[in-house]
């Protein structure tokens, strides 16, 4: 089997979760370049940056052209994540390699308990409270932040945290927040790529995953309203608790040496 094959296949399955999910492709990118490609932690957040950034502009372009895309909410929730992202790098590059890897797990233990036990996020009731134009804008404001914050430091777009956030807290139908996802994690991961620059990137490995990775968008886009989302989710978050397990059981042995 030609070296470059696994490559395009785990490209395409990124890919095809980011377009079903909205999210997600993160949590596959890091584990398999760092197990699978060979790289660093810290070269495999730099490049997993570039290969989920270029494949969520695509899906956000796909979403965009069917009229689901909020505009607003993802230029003041893509720009606080941007601000955030690129000010976290420089705490990325002072963590170990086995410390990196062993937050990463955590925070894949943490995504997938809540993806498995929460169900499909719903908007605020029509008889709550409705909020100011103000509140909206701030509640985007803080959320985005946040969500930055963890994609400069573990190279994540933070679609799993992202679609929900747009949901329950700005008050987005799932069917706009799916796409706006999408735009604010190519924002988020354009400002951690650059302030990862100056560290190890390797050109040809995100060249094949980006590419694979398209393709894949382009289909979980299309089959993204024809398949059972919730039962998606939640096989995809036993995937990714096992891997975390599995991140940490390799992990944390090297820390308490």
């Amino acid at each position: 089997m030609p070296a470059f094959v696994p490559d395009l296949v785990i490209g395409f399955a990124i890919g095809l979760s980011l377009g079903l999910l909205g999210g997600g492709g993160s949590i596959l990118t890091v584990p398999a370049l760092v197990y699978l490609v060979g790289q660093t932690p810290q070269a495999a957040v730099a490049t997993s940056l570039a290969i989920v950034g270029a494949n969520s502009a695509v899906g956000a372009l796909f979403h965009q052209r069917s009229g689901v895309f909020n505009w607003k909410v993802a230029i003041l929730f893509g720009g606080a994540g941007m601000a955030v992202a690129y000010l976290a790098v420089g705490l990325s590059k002072r963590l170990s390699p086995a410390l990196l890897m062993v937050l990463f797990a955590t925070l894949m233990l943490g995504i997938g308990a809540l993806m498995l036990l929460q169900k499909h996020p719903k908007a605020p009731a029509g008889d709550q409270p409705t909020r100011t134009e103000k509140q909206t804008a701030w509640i985007a404001l803080l959320a985005g932040a946040g969500t930055g914050f963890l994609t400069g430091i573990l190279g994540v777009g933070g679609g799993f945290l992202i679609v929900p956030a747009l949901v329950m807290l700005v008050g987005l139908p799932m069917y706009q927040a799916v796409g706006t996802s999408l735009a604010i994690i190519a924002a988020n991961s354009l400002a951690g790529l650059l302030g990862h620059l100056d560290g190890p990137f390797d050109l040809g490995v995100t060249i094949f995953f980006v590419a694979a990775g398209i393709l894949g968008t382009f289909a979980g886009s299309k089959l993204a309203h024809r398949l059972p989302a919730g039962r998606l989710r939640q096989l995809f978050a036993m995937f990714v608790i096992l891997l975390a397990v599995f991140l940490m059981v390799d992990n944390v042995p090297k820390l308490i040496r």
